[in-house]
């Protein structure tokens, strides 16, 4: 028919320009904490969908952590059809408004889509944060469907993006499930360590009110292993299983002179006074943050460039040290440009070795090395190497932004819960169970500092295997390592079919 819209071939798809996410101006976003990406329309949406061949063998699902079925989201969008692809997307993935915002694209899906190897590669994540906000906007029905209750009741420990994830699919399993969180709302790292501008707090409140919606129950203000412990859920508490997602919260220093003058703050310390306690707004809130004019950021990851580009919307002139080149900076390189658009400054190359005070223990100045990469070792990576060359630069306030530790308060009041030297909770690989029997953990708790997608990814799998310990499917054989020397996940037991 003449009116049927021409079906493109894959070479023409593969042509195509991608179509660039549209921002504030740079010059006017670091005046508020408005978000900066704009978003697509509808016309932008389908022409990017469009881009998608739609591989026989589609690799960008493989690259998903949590298994989204990217070429039938993206061809539901390039028709229209925007309702049945947040559909598509929520069957498997929980947060999808934050996750188009937050994740590691560029390193994940879009890492490995064909388009790219000619072309850009399709903008999965600003597609899929289109649909979610889509989805949101509209008012689309978001509950899914419930099983029948199973009699069994679960307990999640951390309300970050593994813990509301893990929730979400036990209720989906028809149980019962009461997340606990330590701080007074929940979030997690999503509202305390994400800024506004990059993650409204909007788009977090209306997932806690859909797991509110489901059934789910939130307790505030809860520390696990202070005022109840892991025993005590398990016993007294009555709780069938318990999903630990306590993140990691302990934050990562140099260990240099000045370390402890005033002015010096951790990464954590820093975001969650403004955007969980609202310090930025002191006195309207009683919670005082010294932010000074000459801000100095250790760490060129995500969370170093939302330092960066929180302390330049309090008025401050920021700057980047980092002992790498900008080719090895860890952040998304989404992030690094915002950053660079804002008028941020970097020194690469450049390794903290002091922090110089003034007569009232005040930070005054950076001391710094001179960098430089050496040849390539054996894996191809580069070391920084100190060049004999220093140099020293005012600042007034300091951010160290080099990764976090696990959250040690719940390992700490279980001698039961093994953990590995750097006081990572360890896991069966394949179920994520620890070391206690009916116990789960997943997300940074037992990896380190990550990423939510990762998180969510532990907390789908973890979900599945706690079902099935629950409703008896499977018996748990303890076989816990006695001598852990690795980081990261450990095998410390298996899931055997159970004899009928």
């Amino acid at each position: 028919m003449s009116g049927e819209k021409k079906e493109l071939s894959a070479k023409e798809r593969m042509a195509k320009p991608r179509n660039e996410m549209p921002l504030h101006k740079a010059a006017k976003r670091i005046l508020n904490m408005d978000e900066v990406p704009v978003g697509y329309s509808l016309k932008q949406a389908m022409d990017e969908a469009s881009r998608c061949i739609q591989c026989k063998k589609p690799v960008c699902i493989g690259g998903c952590p949590v298994g989204i079925d990217i070429p039938k989201f993206l061809k539901l969008v390039e028709e229209g059809d925007v309702k049945a692809a947040a559909s598509k997307i929520r069957e498997t993935n929980f947060l999808p408004a934050a996750c188009g915002r937050v994740c590691p694209q560029d390193k994940q899906c879009e890492a490995v889509c064909i388009v790219g190897k000619k072309n850009d590669p399709v903008g999965i994540g600003n597609l899929e944060r289109f649909v979610a906000d889509y989805e949101r906007e509209n008012n689309l029905p978001r509950i899914p469907e419930i099983a029948p209750s199973t009699g069994k009741k679960a307990a999640i420990i951390g309300s970050g993006p593994s813990g509301l994830t893990c929730a979400y699919e036990l209720r989906k399993r028809g149980h019962d499930v009461i997340v606990f969180e330590a701080f007074h709302r929940g979030g997690g790292v999503m509202v305390y360590g994400i800024p506004r501008f990059r993650l409204p707090l909007e788009i977090i409140d209306e997932d806690l009110k859909l797991l509110e919606d489901m059934g789910v129950a939130l307790c505030y203000d809860m520390i696990i292993g202070k005022i109840l412990t892991l025993d005590d859920l398990l016993g007294k508490e009555g709780f069938d299983a318990i999903f630990i997602g306590t993140g990691a919260g302990l934050p990562k220093m140099l260990g240099i002179p000045g370390e402890n003058l005033n002015g010096v703050y951790s990464a954590n310390e820093y975001l969650t006074r403004i955007y969980m306690m609202h310090a930025d707004k002191f006195p309207e809130y009683t919670t005082p943050l010294y932010q000074g004019k000459k801000m100095g950021v250790i760490g060129a990851g995500n969370t170093a460039m939302d330092v960066l580009r929180t302390g330049k919307r309090l008025g401050a002139k920021t700057t980047c040290y980092y002992r790498r080149s900008r080719e090895e900076a860890p952040a998304r390189t989404e992030e690094l440009e915002h950053a660079e658009q804002e008028f941020i400054d970097f020194k690469w190359l450049s390794n903290p070795i002091e922090f110089i005070g003034d007569e009232n223990n005040f930070v005054r100045a950076i001391k710094c090395d001179v960098m430089e990469l050496s040849d390539p070792d054996e894996s191809g990576r580069r070391k920084p190497v100190p060049t004999g060359d220093t140099f020293i630069d005012e600042v007034d306030t300091v951010v160290f932004s080099l990764g976090c530790d696990v959250n040690p308060i719940v390992p700490d009041s279980s001698k039961e819960l093994r953990v590995n030297k750097w006081g990572i909770v360890m896991v069966d690989e394949t179920t994520c169970h620890t070391s206690i029997p009916g116990v789960f953990a997943g997300g940074d708790s037992i990896t380190g500092g990550s990423t939510v997608i990762m998180a969510m990814g532990h907390a789908k799998n973890a979900a599945k295997y706690m079902h099935e310990y629950m409703t008896g499917k499977f018996e748990y054989e303890l076989n816990v390592p006695t001598d852990p020397e690795s980081p990261g996940i450990q095998w410390t037991g298996r899931f055997s079919k159970a004899k009928r």
